[in-house]
């Protein structure tokens, strides 16, 4: 058994083709998966939601962007590992992110291959 199997995943997402690939490729390796269309919801869930494995974290969304979801889920639950997703790539965008205490990092367009290795890695 794969360790992502059944594992509870949180998108938070606010880009409705994002989410849905995001969804169909973690359906592909099992695992179970909530939704959040912005930064507050996803606080929220992770706060009503003990039993989320990990995050992944869009960082451009409206409300309350990804960094600022990031340190007040930190906050709640210091070891849940978070992983940023970003369109908009640049250089100092991996960095920011782990500095705001997001676990790790990928550029979209999302590689399956990839995103699935970051998956594992976090998962214990």
């Amino acid at each position: 058994m794969n360790k992502e199997q059944n594992k509870l995943i949180l998108v938070v997402e606010d880009e409705e083709f994002n989410r849905i690939y995001f969804e169909e490729l973690l359906n592909q390796i099992n695992c179970n998966v909530l939704v959040a269309n912005n930064g507050i919801e996803a606080v929220d869930i992770c706060q009503k939601n003990d039993k989320i494995d990990l995050v992944l974290m869009d960082i451009k969304m409206p409300l309350m962007d990804g960094y600022e979801a990031t340190k007040k889920i930190k906050k709640i639950r210091p070891n849940l590992p978070i992983i940023a997703q970003t369109a908009f790539a640049l250089l100092g965008d991996k960095k920011k992110s782990l500095e705001n205490g997001c676990d790790d990092y990928i550029a979209k367009p999302v590689k399956k291959d990839i995103l699935i290795q970051l998956i594992r890695k976090h998962l214990t």
